[in-house]
């Protein structure tokens, strides 16, 4: 039957194909902007929000100027957030309660929010039996969604949109996410990959950074440098405004009045996206592309030469790109590539990982100045904060799988806020318009 079906839907594929494309032409015609984004590649305004801000342009003598950009949380410049915490300390936990209270916590306030999602990690009673093992799936992301709306039968609040239960829920799910992630993994490599079963329970003392270390790894260990470097990678993942793809989807669906279950797991569904979540993944297919095709990947030259290939679509997927390039808000950087990338340095040197770093150092130097060529820009280009962010995976031995299940992980706490925000300052429901420009037709006798 499944087969038929198929067959089918090939068979009708170029009537679908043929009757559902709409001009460039008529975009233009109605000034449609593709995307909510105009020709420049800037967002449409569609709402407003005191969460976080993204600065690219600054106004120089009355004129929008290109500078290097900036990341705010709640006030606070990123840069100024990671410099303030200690080599020891970990900050997630820290800007988890900035962003979802508005306000920096004091020593007192923190340790009690730590104490809570501590408390808050575990799961129902056999649920990772009976949820999470009885279906492996290699997709990590389909695999949490699914458990996301479980854990909605075993909430007698789930269908409550009031602040304090749709906090609770929230906070729940951000304690609860890493074990998603690594129980899933776990269960799909036992089962799919015939591996050994392992599945450690996190402990509340400890960080997110540290919990998810400990759950990925048999032996449990892993060092302080490892913890720290993976612990600013959440807090730069955590939020990134109300604008990107699986953030508005939760402004979105949140304005219909729908649960706070349903909300995470439309944007989880989002997230997977290969044009969102998905991103640090092809960068990371790109470099072993490039590692397979050239000889020495500390020299410059030959490297330049193989972006060249990427870009004149000659080389990897043909599509003429080189990944890790570029963002839609920022133009001369990324804030977020700026700060990571000292942490990345640390972590490159402690696992012996120097000649991979130079490569990322002269595609860095490379790829913006091949891209100005090749193209005509409207912006800057520079790398994001995606190609570094799988050379960290990586050299954390965290396996592919799970590259967007670590984004989610981050990212819930700012999907977390913006529902809040959203149901606390919003009472309308999202509704844009489409314009119908399909032709009139007479039915003929049948």
């Amino acid at each position: 039957m499944t087969n038929i079906i198929r067959d089918y839907a090939e068979k009708k594929q170029e009537l679908c194909a043929k009757n559902d494309i709409i001009s460039d032409e008529l975009y233009q015609k109605y000034g449609v902007y593709r995307g909510l984004r105009d020709n420049n590649g800037k967002g449409v305004l569609t709402g407003l929000t005191t969460i976080s801000k993204m600065v690219s342009f600054k106004k120089v003598d009355g004129v929008e100027t290109p500078c290097d950009g900036e990341l705010w949380y709640r006030g606070y410049n990123v840069k100024d957030l990671v410099s303030a915490t200690s080599d020891s300390g970990f900050t997630f936990e820290r800007c988890t309660y900035l962003l979802l209270f508005g306000e920096m916590p004091t020593e007192e306030e923190l340790a009690e929010f730590c104490r809570i999602l501590g408390e808050c990690r575990c799961l129902p009673t056999n649920f990772t039996r009976d949820v999470i093992m009885k279906a492996p799936s290699k997709d990590i992301m389909n695999s949490m969604t699914r458990s996301i709306l479980t854990l909605a039968s075993y909430d007698s609040t789930a269908n409550s949109n009031s602040i304090a239960d749709s906090l609770y829920q929230c906070i729940m799910l951000i304690a609860r996410f890493p074990m998603l992630a690594a129980y899933a993994y776990h269960a799909y490599n036992h089962y799919e990959n015939d591996e050994s079963m392992y599945i450690h329970r996190p402990d509340p003392t400890l960080s997110t950074a540290e919990n998810l270390l400990l759950m990925l790894r048999p032996d449990k260990k892993y060092t302080h440098l490892e913890a720290k470097v993976l612990d600013i990678a959440l807090l730069l993942h955590m939020e990134h405004g109300g604008g990107n793809n699986s953030t508005f989807t939760t402004r979105v669906v949140t304005s219909s009045g729908s649960d706070t279950y349903s909300t995470i797991a439309a944007a989880m569904s989002s997230l997977k996206g290969p044009k969102h979540g998905g991103a640090n993944i092809k960068v990371m297919e790109m470099m072993n592309d490039i590692r397979a095709h050239v000889s020495d990947i500390t020299d410059y030259e030959a490297v330049s030469d193989y972006l060249t290939k990427l870009l004149n679509g000659e080389a990897f997927d043909k599509k003429g790109l080189i990944y890790g390039m570029g963002h839609a808000v920022y133009s001369l950087s990324d804030p977020r590539e700026r700060i990571f990338r000292s942490f990345v340095e640390k972590l490159a040197i402690a696992k012996h990982r120097e000649d991979d770093l130079t490569l990322y150092k002269n595609i860095e130097d490379a790829a913006p100045k091949l891209i100005a060529q090749k193209r005509k820009i409207m912006k800057g280009v520079s790398p994001n904060v995606d190609f570094y962010s799988g050379f960290v995976y990586d050299m954390l031995g965290i396996p592919i799988e799970l590259f967007t299940a670590i984004f989610a992980i981050a990212r819930i706490v700012g999907w977390s806020a913006h529902r809040l925000e959203e149901l606390a300052t919003a009472s309308r429901i999202i509704r844009p318009a489409y314009m119908s420009v399909m032709e009139e037709r007479v039915l003929d006798g049948i």
